[in-house]
């Protein structure tokens, strides 16, 4: 799971600020930008900060990346064939090498080479993959494997072609997103949709959902696909109905309030919030926790087996209780493992 700073890199104590925020959240690793020396030059000193890997993201200039790999970057996000001279390609794989420290090529639908305009006459996945190949060549020539790619698109079709065209073609580690994708809610769509897709598929080895918004919110959404594919599970997964005439308390309202109340919580905990006894019951019995509207009389259920009832208005108090209580079993479950 990754997601990119938005600060001034340059801004060390910004910078960090955002990184620790998103390693909170749950990423993995972070990509910070380096468009000018002084960024580059920055990098020695959130590396040594950071509590996740970081990725130095850097176009056309070699000697940022040569700066970048000396301030212990964990990896490089750069096009071998965008930096010049095969001297200069040289030059960077080889300090790369020294550090083992895996390139990305990226591959962008918005920045394509303008050879492959002329030839495909308009971005399109066949040109993605042709300039991924080619840099993937370059690297590949230079007898340094260390590689994942990435072929990014605001296209949700043009990306899932893309990325199957190139799986069925190499074997290296494939970072999946869909660039540009928008604002929180338009962006969240297209990325579980496209890369909802590929994951199915078994495509896919590292993501970003990239959103117009707090890039927290993207550390969140992907974990959101993530879980709904069974992939991955942190934090607690929130099973509701979409509410009804038959519900007997405000569904919408608890929801909410329990969201904002256990984001704190990390484990895997399942939850079930059902307004009335068509569905209840069966959802609790499959859930950690679960509650059953029941007119004022909310039953909650705990392990599938009922555990008491709470009033409207002690109701996310009581759930949410639970829910920590399930959380703190299986983080003791854990560290005895």
């Amino acid at each position: 799971m990754q997601s990119m700073t938005n600060t001034d890199t340059r801004d060390i104590p910004a910078t960090l600020a955002q990184i620790t925020a998103l390693a909170e959240a749950g990423a993995d690793m972070v990509r910070v930008s380096c468009p000018d020396p002084e960024s580059a030059q920055a990098v020695k000193t959130l590396v040594a900060e950071s509590p996740v890997p970081l990725i130095a993201d850097i176009h056309f200039d070699h000697r940022l990346a040569l700066t970048a790999l000396e301030g212990g970057i964990h990896c490089l996000r750069i096009n071998p064939g965008n930096i010049g001279s095969d001297e200069r390609v040289r030059s960077v794989v080889s300090a790369a090498r020294e550090r083992n420290v895996p390139i990305r090529i990226g591959v962008n639908a918005g920045s394509l080479e303008k050879h492959l305009l002329e030839k495909y006459r308009e971005p399109c996945a066949p040109a993605m993959v042709e300039s991924a190949l080619h840099h993937i060549r370059i690297l590949e020539g230079l007898n340094y494997p260390e590689i994942k790619i990435s072929l990014k698109a605001s296209d949700v079709g043009m990306t899932v072609q893309a990325y199957r065209l190139l799986a069925k073609q190499v074997d290296y580690p494939l970072h999946l997103g869909i660039t540009e994708a928008g604002g929180l809610l338009p962006g969240s769509v297209k990325s579980a949709i496209g890369l909802g897709l590929l994951l199915v598929e078994g495509i896919g080895d590292t993501l970003r959902v990239s959103l117009s918004a707090d890039p927290v919110e993207e550390i969140k959404v992907g974990f959101e696909i993530l879980k709904a594919l069974q992939l991955r599970s942190r934090g607690v997964n929130i099973i509701a109905c979409p509410t009804c005439a038959r519900q007997e308390f405000p569904v919408i309202d608890v929801v909410a309030q329990l969201e904002k109340r256990l984001a704190h919580i990390r484990e895997p905990v399942t939850l079930s919030i059902i307004g009335c006894v068509v569905n209840g019951p069966g959802e609790a019995k499959e859930t950690m926790v679960g509650v059953v509207g029941g007119a004022g009389e909310n039953l909650i259920y705990r392990l599938g087996q009922t555990d008491g009832k709470a009033g409207d208005e002690s109701l996310v108090e009581q759930v949410a209780q639970r829910v920590e209580e399930a959380a703190a079993r299986l983080r003791e479950k854990a560290e005895k493992e």
